[in-house]
């Protein structure tokens, strides 16, 4: 990838294309905010359309008991047709009757003759459930319907009959479901922008700029350099962004660690005919040792061939680590003191002020891989070895003593400091020694569980290390 592409992670990025951007959380945030107010608002719109029906209809009673009030003062209640007309005409009704005493009046005789489907409608005792249905059902009724009000009288003990036709209602309760749409419509359309907006910048974008990571980062994992970073916010989001940039990290360490691996497997490689040869010549060279008569020469060259033996076996194998399948153990019987003292010799020959203390029993005899536990017990002595500077208040010590656990390796050096216990057994990571690769630990843990074992660190501090082999059979 190049350093072209990569800072875009971080500046703004582009907007999306209309085909695209209908597929994104961009849209279906949007879409969801909207659908959601629309659906308040026609659930409010129900209550809403029930009052203005009622309004509108209320209006009608009191013209009527307004034009009863105007009978009630002329004689004998009667009127003129032509003021008859005016007043059906202001009131916006067909008729109006007054019930006494189940005796009809008619305040306001009809004009004409009322033909349709009549609809009675009374107000003295309606529900807010029944007005609701009502108010729906006042959408689809037919024009021509006509409707009865009764309403309570100009006095007690009697009752408004009030005649009006079905078509202005309904002409005016669609108007005004028609406004109350378009208010709904431009309210639900600013708040779900606003709402957008600000999902957009608090969720959107971020999680767009994870998923960019994301993507680029599995496509081209070793290339991809430029990491997503980690970032203060606590939230879901901003935990998955953490997450993912320590993701990266790691995946990145761990390539950078196998590209290592190569590079030293390649090294290797190239090497070992040349080292195989050079180890042959050592080994002639050994067997001519082995007849001298020399007493120092006679006790040293056993020891001389065992070593140049391993040598060659690992320059063959070109490190068991390395290998995808390590060679199976060989389990046999081994004397343990004796293979600890030999694998301490080799491991402690640059370091002759190291005090190698042996505390196992003599007779002690496990089921092992004579070659693995001798290498397991050379890294763990040499690592110590290694690790410990000149003590100020005693020589330098290493102790191998059976516990009830297993073998225990100790030593009085400084202790492993916090940042290597972390990737202790990690390759080219858990080194304390600088220039260390850390393998050697690595290789002794691997080592122990081909032979169904464990080594793991059973504490360290100011006053020394001590790592703990368990093997089957290997305790007090």
């Amino acid at each position: 990838m190049s350093d072209e592409i990569r800072p875009a992670l971080y500046s703004d990025l582009p907007a999306p294309a209309l085909s695209r951007w209908f597929e994104s959380l961009s849209f279906r945030l949007f879409a969801l905010t909207l659908g959601s107010i629309l659906l308040v608002e026609a659930l409010i719109f129900v209550p809403s359309a029930s009052g203005f029906r009622s309004s509108w209809l209320n209006e009608r009673v009191q013209a009527a008991r307004t034009a009863a009030l105007a009978l009630d003062a002329s004689p004998s209640r009667n009127v003129s047709d032509e003021l008859s007309d005016q007043l059906l005409m202001s009131a916006e009704v067909l008729a109006v009757t007054e019930i006494e005493d189940d005796m009809r009046f008619q305040l306001l005789p009809a004009q004409q003759p009322i033909e349709g489907e009549t609809h009675n409608i009374d107000m003295r005792g309606t529900t807010m459930m029944g007005r609701s249905f009502a108010a729906m059902g006042a959408f689809v009724a037919p024009d021509n319907r006509i409707l009865v009000i009764q309403a309570d009288g100009s006095a007690p003990g009697r009752v408004l009959e009030i005649v009006v036709p079905q078509a202005p209602l309904k002409a005016a309760i669609s108007a005004y479901a028609r406004r109350v749409a378009a208010l709904s419509l431009l309210i639900a359309l600013v708040a779900a922008g606003i709402i957008y907006v600000m999902l957009h910048f608090l969720v959107v974008r971020p999680m767009r700029r994870v998923t960019l990571s994301a993507e680029q980062f599995r496509d081209d994992p070793g290339a991809w350099s430029r990491r997503l970073p980690p970032t203060g916010r606590r939230d879901e989001i901003g935990r998955a962004q953490n997450a993912l940039a320590d993701m990266e990290e790691t995946v990145a360490n761990s390539f950078r660690n196998k590209t290592h691996l190569a590079e030293l497997g390649t090294a290797v490689a190239k090497i070992n005919h040349d080292l195989r040869n050079s180890l042959a010549s050592a080994q002639l060279v050994s067997d001519v040792l082995a007849s001298s008569e020399d007493p120092r020469v006679q006790k040293a060259a056993p020891r001389l061939e065992r070593a140049l033996e391993r040598a060659i076996t690992l320059a063959t194998e070109t490190l068991d680590y390395g290998k995808a399948t390590p060679k199976p153990p060989r389990m046999e019987p081994v004397m343990l003191r004796a293979a600890l003292d030999e694998a301490a010799a080799e491991a402690l020959g640059a370091h002759p002020d190291v005090v190698w203390d042996n505390k196992v029993p003599a007779g002690v005899e496990i089921q092992a891989d004579a070659d693995h536990m001798h290498r397991i017990a050379s890294n763990l002595v040499r690592n110590a070895a290694e690790a410990m500077a000149p003590q100020t208040d005693g020589p330098s010590r290493i102790a191998a003593s059976l516990g009830p656990d297993g073998l225990e390796f100790t030593d009085n050096g400084p202790g492993i400091p916090e940042s290597a216990r972390e990737n202790l057994f990690r390759p080219f990571a858990g080194s304390a020694r600088r220039g260390g690769t850390g393998l050697g630990l690595v290789i002794a843990r691997e080592l122990a569980q081909g032979m169904s074992g464990s080594l793991v660190l059973a504490d360290t501090g100011p006053e020394g290390t001590i790592f703990r082999l368990r093997l089957p059979g290997l305790g007090t």
